[in-house]
């Protein structure tokens, strides 16, 4: 079974990337990134900040079409066009079709992914012109427009002269070549003078990435879900639909959540049931200054439920469903910290990593158990 998982992830991999439409929404993302440098210098204010936004939210955006796009073209269309049918009869266990059209469209995403957050790195070195007199970083400018020239020219040569696909080898050949430009720019200055590689290197936005190619396997997930009993429209309208939403799930639910325990919370102090309790913030910042904020908070002495009526306790459970179904990006955005210069937990990453690999799994066994019922005759 893992042969013929790695035989239908390996075609459906190469099957996406010739797939116009990544070269289309990764060139325009790509676009996008490089105008956001000039774009983020009218905030008045911080611009850098500006720009690490932008950066990290273009990224996000694109994968998320493209996880639409990708898993409706490798599993819709191909019930559809009822080739899937030839598969199962070889015969080829469903899980294994499913799993193996996954990882093929993840591994094209993230493929993807990396070369937009190469691009960015370079985008981010050269940082945001603040005045006239801020000098141009000319070894990102030759390195980074030079290795896109580079990559262009090589898929071209390559089509040309041995037939391969244009889409498919400009995106595998600009990742390497866009990798080398990184790391030949973060040892100059903008005037060409080495400096230590350690200095140019973001450690924290590389982590940030990290925790977007989580969600970007969750969008994967959820999208090869809806491939397996949904249309192409009405994948691609879940697929943005539970992007949005996912975005959105904090101030859905546990904005609410948390509104209906305050007012939990008040009936207990009015009824003498609290006490105060200290809580302790601890913050670290990449420079290593660590600053620490003590802050008083009233404190149940019963469980707040005590406190609630059986219509909201009912309410709460509801909310607290809603929450736990819905995929919530918002605890692997962290592009906060990022800009903040806040020093992300090691624990925080692998527990937020955690929550979003068990999603994915979850995603991937509910369109399984869908694909298992699905007619394909």
């Amino acid at each position: 079974m893992f042969t013929q998982i790695l035989a239908i992830s390996r075609n459906t991999f190469f099957e996406s990337l010739r797939q116009p439409i990544m070269l289309v929404v990764t060139g325009a993302a790509a676009l996008m990134l490089v105008l956001s440098n000039p774009l983020a210098a009218f905030t008045m204010g911080d611009d850098q900040r500006m720009l690490v936004d932008l950066g990290l939210a273009t990224i996000f955006l694109a994968a998320a079409v493209l996880a639409a796009f990708l898993a409706t073209n490798v599993v819709s269309r191909e019930i559809a066009n009822r080739t899937a049918l030839t598969v199962i009869s070889k015969p080829v266990p469903r899980p294994a079709f499913i799993l193996g059209k996954y990882f093929g469209v993840l591994a094209a995403l993230l493929v993807s992914t990396l070369a937009l957050t190469l691009a960015f790195m370079l985008v981010e070195m050269h940082s945001v012109l603040q005045t006239v007199r801020d000098p141009i970083h000319v070894p990102v400018m030759i390195f980074g427009f030079g290795s896109v020239a580079l990559a262009v020219g090589v898929a071209i040569w390559c089509n040309f002269f041995y037939g391969m696909s244009f889409t498919s080898t400009v995106l595998c050949v600009s990742v390497p070549i866009l990798a080398v430009a990184y790391l030949l720019s973060m040892n100059f200055e903008p005037d060409f003078s080495s400096q230590d590689m350690a200095l140019a290197f973001k450690g924290n936005i590389w982590l940030a990435v990290l925790a977007l190619s989580t969600c970007v396997a969750m969008l994967a997930a959820i999208a090869v879900a809806a491939s397996t009993r949904l249309g192409q429209m009405l994948t691609l309208a879940m697929t943005v639909g539970l992007f949005v939403l996912g975005l959105l799930s904090d101030w859905l639910f546990g904005r609410v959540m948390r509104t209906v325990e305050q007012d939990w919370l008040a009936r207990a102090a009015e009824a003498g049931l609290t006490e105060p309790a200290e809580v302790t913030t601890i913050i670290e910042r990449t420079t290593g200054e660590i600053s620490e904020k003590v802050t008083t908070i009233d404190q149940a002495t019963v469980p707040l439920m005590d406190m609630a009526t059986s219509g909201e306790v009912a309410g709460w459970w509801l909310l607290n469903a809603g929450y736990a179904v819905l995929p919530n990006f918002q605890v692997l955005w962290l592009s906060d910290a990022v800009t903040q210069d806040i020093a992300i937990p090691s624990a925080y990453l692998t527990k937020s990593i955690a929550y979003g690999l068990l999603y994915t799994g979850a995603a991937i066994c509910i369109g399984i158990t869908l694909f298992q019922r699905r007619d394909l005759g």
